[in-house]
């Protein structure tokens, strides 16, 4: 049985909050958050398999294995922008990106999401 393992940057940990503090935003971005990383987890078995399959048959069709990464890239992209939002709201957002409204942590100084500067320059007059 080949076993898979998904990259480290999606934590599967969440800090205890008692159930009277845990918003219901909060719960429904939990269960995008395990809805996604299902998906995710079934995508990237299906596109190792494939790739497998294909391997030992000494036909590997490089559009189909394109087309199954893509999707789970797209997949991946969600998953990170959702553990993003549930990162934020554990250590509450130090404001949103003026470009894309994407809120961001304390101390960055480029926006997750757009890749917009996020700390302010100074113009030399």
């Amino acid at each position: 049985m080949i076993r898979l393992k998904l990259p480290r940057r999606h934590s599967h940990r969440q800090e205890a909050k008692p159930a009277s503090e845990a918003p219901s935003e909060n719960a429904d971005l939990l269960a995008q958050r395990d809805r996604l990383l299902e998906k995710f987890t079934v995508i990237q078995a299906d596109l190792g398999g494939a790739f497998y399959e294909m391997a030992i048959r000494d036909h590997v069709r490089l559009d189909v294995l394109t087309r199954k990464a893509a999707e789970l890239q797209r997949v991946d992209a969600e998953l990170l922008a959702v553990e993003r939002l549930l990162e934020l709201e554990r250590s509450d957002a130090a404001g949103n990106c003026p470009n894309c409204g994407s809120p961001y942590g304390p101390a960055l100084r480029f926006c997750g999401q757009c890749g917009q500067t996020l700390t302010a320059t100074v113009v030399a007059s």
